[in-house]
Order: structure tokens, then C-alpha cells, then sequence
């Protein structure tokens, strides 16, 4: 065969006058396709990479309507929780409250999920946003949002509760420390700020770690299922605000907020004392995201797969000696 392909060669040199046709270059088309997509394909301008056109795209301005409406939810039910749990006569308070705070997580969760992505959580939408599940652009509309419904979360259940339940409780909102009268007149008790600003952000960045990278995970949420990351999710914050109001075990610290949106609302519509120290939860969960983004990074980015057991064996370790 190899002769029979070199005459054909020789007989095509003479009589194209000799002009030698060459054979094929080796390297397959795809591959060279491959190499004129590189070439050609225009590097993403600071525009394309921070979504500027998502400002002008009616989708998502759609979906942050049902950030407002969940975080609203959000809030007017969780404050609502904790005023509830603290009137009651059960001795432990917050494992009540931190029991409540899991179920109404999940069900919103559910819930927002198929309109938004079920953010609720500027926690949720700039960490989305470091590992670029979504844009910088759409984080921000969606964090303004959550901060809309924040307020009218706060401003539906001012409307509902007595003006003593607002004092005595400030709107369920996010309190380091309050104001009580004390024998020799008013005193102030609750957590100190240095102590507060690092449970926010221990607590913010386990709720990433533990809960969010699941949902985050195509894969294990694939096979976990939709409900039971939801449920995590829910169960893990429930969790946390058991474990930062039980460490402390101080009056007046209404534990980690884990939710800047949530404390911002209350603030914004009761003022006074909230507004103290307030600054903890927004810094305190925003370096909690930058160091989840960092722990991405480092992370493999393939899943573990267990070694074959026959090679590491124990006994066959021992062998080889």
C-alpha cells in the first residue's frame, strides 16, 4: 500500500508540472479550530466581567422583587421569633428561637429559591458574587433589595406590635448592648464590641463553609437534593444562633446576626441603641466572604475520591517493608 501511495505522488508531481501536492498536516481540525477560536475570541472588558448590563435587564429586577418580598418575610417573621421566644416562660429561650429561625430559613428558602436563587442575605449574594455564580452588578441589586425588604419587614411588624413590646424588645432587632434601669440608675449590659464583631464573623464564615457551599455545589446539591440543602442551610443558622447566644450568656446581646439586612431594617425604623455598634455587622460579614472566597481558592477544585484500599491497606503497608 505504501508503494502504490508513492506512484500516485510521482504521477501527480508530473503532471502538475512539478508541483509536489503536500499530504495533511497531522494536526486535527478541531484542534486547529480550537486555536482560531483562541485567537479570535476578544478578551472580557471590566464591563463584561462586573455585569454592567445586567442594570439594564428587566430579569433581574424581576428577581429582585422576590428578594424584597422574601427578606420582608424574613425579617418580619424572625423578629417576630424573638420576641416570642423571650416572652415565654421556657428557661431556655433560644433553643426555641434557634429552632423557629431553621424551619422559617428553609421554608423561605423554598420558597425565593425558583425566582431569585433564594439569597434573602447580602451574606449570600456578595459571597455569590467573589465566586462568580453571579455578577457584582446583580449583587448589588439584589443587596439593595434585601435592604428594602428589610424595612418593610421592620415597618409591618411596628405596625402590629404595642409601642411597650417595641421599647422592651426593639423591634427584635440586632442589639450588642442595651440600656436597663439599674439600683443606682440606668445601666448598660450586653457583649463587648471586640467580642461581637468576632463571634460575627466566626459564625458568618461557618455559615458559608457549612451550609452555603453546598447550595454553591452543583454536584452535592444534585445529589443531596434541593430540600435537604435547604434544610441544612436552615438547620446550620438555626445552629449558630444557639451557639452565639449560649457562649456569651449575656443579657442584652441578642446574638450573631449573620444577616446585615436584617439588623439594618430594625435599625433604620426604631433607631436609638440598635444604631450602637451597628458597623460589626456589615464588616464583620464581608471579611467573613473574603476569606470563603480565599478558601475556594485553595480548596481542590475537584471532589475527594477515596484512594484504592488494596494499595494503602495497612497490612500491605506493613508487607512492603
Amino acid at each position: 500500500m505504501a508503494a502504490k501511495t508513492d506512484l500516485v505522488y510521482e504521477d501527480e508531481e508530473n503532471l502538475s508540472g512539478g508541483i509536489k501536492i503536500q499530504p495533511l498536516s497531522s494536526t486535527p481540525k478541531s484542534e486547529q479550530w480550537k486555536d482560531d477560536a483562541g485567537k479570535n475570541q476578544a478578551p472580557l472588558s471590566l464591563r463584561d466581567r462586573l455585569g454592567v448590563d445586567d442594570f439594564y435587564n428587566i430579569n433581574v429586577w424581576r428577581a429582585s422583587i422576590g428578594e424584597i418580598f422574601g427578606t420582608a418575610v424574613l425579617v418580619f417573621a424572625i423578629d417576630t421569633i424573638v420576641i416570642s421566644s423571650v416572652q415565654t416562660d421556657t428557661k431556655t429561650p433560644n433553643v426555641l428561637l434557634s429552632i423557629l429561625v431553621a424551619i422559617i430559613i428553609t421554608i423561605l428558602l423554598l420558597a425565593i429559591h425558583p425566582v431569585s436563587g433564594g439569597h434573602i442575605n447580602p451574606i449570600v449574594s456578595f459571597s455569590a458574587a467573589l465566586v462568580g455564580l453571579i455578577s457584582m452588578s446583580r449583587a448589588a441589586i439584589y443587596i439593595v433589595a434585601q435592604c428594602i425588604g428589610a424595612v418593610l419587614g421592620a415597618l409591618a411588624l411596628k405596625a402590629v406590635v404595642s409601642n411597650s413590646i417595641e421599647n422592651s424588645f426593639s423591634l427584635g432587632g440586632c442589639t450588642v448592648t442595651v440600656i436597663t434601669p439599674g439600683p443606682d440608675g440606668p445601666i448598660t449590659i450586653g457583649l463587648r464590641t471586640e467580642q461581637a464583631f468576632w463571634l460575627e464573623v466566626i459564625c458568618s464564615f461557618v455559615f458559608l463553609v457549612a451550609s452555603i457551599w453546598m447550595a454553591y455545589d452543583k454536584r452535592q446539591k444534585k445529589e443531596l437534593g434541593q430540600v435537604l440543602v435547604f434544610s441544612i442551610v436552615g438547620t446550620v443558622l438555626g445552629l449558630l444562633v444557639f451557639i452565639s447566644t449560649t457562649v456569651t450568656a449575656q443579657k442584652g446581646y441578642a446574638g450573631a446576626g449573620m444577616n446585615p439586612a436584617r439588623c439594618l431594617g430594625p435599625a433604620l425604623i426604631r433607631g436609638g441603641h440598635l444604631w450602637n455598634s451597628h458597623w460589626i455587622y456589615w464588616v464583620g460579614p464581608s471579611i467573613s466572604c473574603v476569606a470563603f472566597y480565599v478558601y475556594t481558592k485553595i480548596i481542590p477544585s475537584e471532589h475527594f475520591e477515596p484512594a484504592d484500599l488494596q494499595r494503602h491497606d495497612f497490612y500491605n503497608v506493613l508487607k512492603a517493608f
